[in-house]
């Protein structure tokens, strides 16, 4: 389903977890690492899609989390040339699709780290995951999706409690500034203990 322009409906989450860290997975087979997102399908909302994409590549239900805020409209992003020949082979499909065009959400968890199950579909997008600072690194992005991704974040930081502090920090900063800025607040930012969680 494209629109007239060629962009293709999708949606994308993040999703929080107590300390503001976001979830992030790693694509099955490839060292690429996303947050969720996928299409939304004929007679969807943005929000039932948002649903359906959760469950299928992160495992959760509507009660494991709780609904923050979205964008307020569609965030677009073109694939590259030699990126659609991979995937499509006539050269008509391949003129008319130019790429994705999103609604965000930002999701926090209110159920358990265990409730997370990356093989809820036959076809897992994510093989592991991580929690990572807000503020992830933008070079850990495929390039085509960069600006979408500090599009995205910058617009859903303000649903944050400490949304006008956290713009001040700069994409990339290190991450012991990070920590230091959690630091500052009663519940502290503290690096997970364990490696990538597998499932």
């Amino acid at each position: 389903m494209l629109d007239r322009e060629g962009y293709r409906p999708n949606v994308g989450i993040v999703l929080l977890n107590g300390r503001n860290e976001v979830f992030w997975g790693k694509r099955v087979g490839q060292h690429s690492w996303q947050f969720p997102q996928g299409g939304i399908q004929h007679g969807e909302s943005p929000e039932q899609a948002m649903f359906r994409e959760l469950h299928e590549e992160v495992g959760l239900l509507p009660e494991h989390v709780q609904i923050i805020g979205r964008t307020r409209d569609w965030l677009r992003y073109d694939v590259p040339e030699e990126y659609l020949r991979r995937q499509i082979t006539t050269r008509v499909h391949r003129t008319a699709y130019r790429g994705q065009k999103q609604i965000w959400f930002l999701l926090r968890l209110v159920g358990l780290d265990s409730d997370i199950q990356l093989r809820a579909s036959d076809h897992p997008e994510f093989d592991a995951w991580r929690w990572v600072p807000f503020w992830i690194q933008l070079d850990s992005v495929i390039d085509f999706k960069r600006e979408v991704y500090e599009l995205a974040l910058s617009e859903l930081a303000r649903y944050l409690s400490r949304g006008l502090r956290m713009q001040q920090l700069a994409w990339g900063t290190p991450l012991d500034l990070i920590q230091a800025f959690y630091a500052d607040h009663e519940d502290q930012y503290k690096p997970p203990t364990k490696s990538d969680k597998e499932k």
